[in-house]
């Protein structure tokens, strides 16, 4: 494997980055806008099209303790649609506290007009897959 794309899913906003395995780096692609979780299937396309990937891991957003909540079912949705749509595995990964992690690293990068609400979706998609390659996939 080498190219690994990984979604941040949101109800409005589905955060998306593409990773290197080699590097075990991400980088933030344009967020895509949803209409309660419901993307535009030709804009992933799209992207599925440019990038190739050999992986797809979805973030699933946990609450603290550990428990779904209802974006949770929504994330899960959207990963199996990604699977069934591209016929590939989609993972699918604990995101617990990325979104507190990007705002965190936008900010520091360039203040609060950094955090820009894609931007930020973007970013987590990047932790995410970063998090995934370093506790899944080089331990594969």
């Amino acid at each position: 494997m080498t190219t690994l794309l990984s979604f941040d899913f949101g109800t409005k906003s589905i955060g998306v980055a593409v990773a290197q395995a080699v590097t075990g780096t991400a980088a933030p692609l344009e967020a895509l806008k949803a209409t309660d979780g419901i993307p535009d299937w030709q804009k992933i396309e799209s992207l599925f099209g440019e990038w190739r990937p050999d992986r797809v891991v979805v973030g699933l957003p946990l609450n603290m303790d550990g428990t779904w909540q209802q974006v949770t079912y929504g994330a899960q949705k959207f990963a199996n649609r990604l699977s069934n749509r591209f016929r590939m595995k989609v993972d699918t990964y604990d995101e617990r506290l990325t979104t507190a992690a990007a705002k965190e690293k936008l900010f520091e990068l360039g203040g609060y007009k950094k955090l820009q609400k894609g931007k930020i979706d973007s970013v987590s998609a990047c932790l995410i897959a970063e998090s995934w390659l370093e506790n899944v996939f080089y331990q594969e």
